[in-house]
């Protein structure tokens, strides 16, 4: 049975898409089968991977709505062992359809069963708010994975997701776990970026990812080629960390037995 994470943080612009999309290429150049659920209106990680969401005609939308079975939904990206079940700007329109229905919080839970067996890795990508169609990836989630950004208000609104994270694991999904907290987008030139690394590191320990995402201009124009990093330049300094970061949520989750040489892939800089 494959592990679900959901990526999420309401506060927008911190690298929940370029985790998502980055994160899954990764498991998949290391032979894990993974999917990509696309659960964003902007359908940023559908674009992301090559597939214009103006020519999808299924998406996830139509799995909440209408229980279409997944398996006609997803498509294959260019990546081998990437598939991504896309999204279409419909999905605005399911949080408000979605309110009156029964079992409303479950409705990708029974979209992901479908499937859970059939890959290593279920990512799915949240929209930037704590809407329904969030509370329903959290519900469906085997963990929750927290990218935050290595900037001033980092830490802004991270106590209401905590917050929404604990109610749906009361009433929703008492399995849910926190994966992780993701520093991203740092910059090692700017003594705030370290602090804020520093303060998280303090508040909240061993939930923090060793790992930390370097800002890469490689890594920013990848998804206007319509590629993920791993396949528009395995050799960046984002490619290496997003590699480095599946390595180590493979170790945390006892898939892969590494030695100490092998647990990160260092860069140029950093010999």
């Amino acid at each position: 049975m494959g592990k679900t994470i959901a990526i999420a943080n309401q506060k927008g612009g911190v690298g929940k898409t370029t985790t998502a999309i980055s994160l899954a290429s990764s498991l998949a150049v290391l032979e894990y089968k993974t999917l990509i659920i696309d659960a964003d209106p902007q359908a940023n990680a559908t674009s992301g991977l090559g597939f214009d969401p103006k020519n999808i005609q299924t998406s996830i939308y139509d799995c909440l709505m209408e229980d279409t079975d997944p398996h006609k939904v997803i498509v294959h990206s260019s990546t081998p062992h990437l598939d991504v079940l896309p999204a279409h700007i419909d999905l605005v329109g399911a949080e408000i359809e979605i309110i009156n229905l029964p079992n409303r919080e479950k409705l990708m839970r029974r979209t992901v069963d479908k499937v859970r067996d059939e890959y290593d890795f279920i990512l799915i990508d949240c929209s930037p708010s704590l809407g329904l169609i969030t509370v329903n990836a959290l519900t469906a989630a085997d963990s929750v994975m927290i990218p935050v950004q290595c900037e001033y208000f980092a830490l802004e609104g991270l106590g209401k997701l905590l917050n929404t994270i604990k109610i749906v694991q009361n009433r929703l999904n008492p399995d849910l776990d926190i994966e992780g907290i993701l520093l991203t987008m740092f910059d090692q030139r700017l003594r705030l970026s370290k602090q804020v690394v520093e303060e998280v590191k303090t508040h909240f320990q061993q939930l923090v990812f060793d790992t930390i995402i370097n800002r890469n201009t490689r890594l920013s124009e990848a998804p206007s080629f319509g590629k993920s990093i791993i396949m528009h330049d395995a050799n960046s300094t984002g490619a290496i960390n997003y590699l480095n970061l599946a390595r180590e949520l493979l170790q945390r989750n006892n898939m892969t037995a590494m030695d100490e040489l092998e647990k990160q892939i260092e860069t140029e800089n950093d010999k």
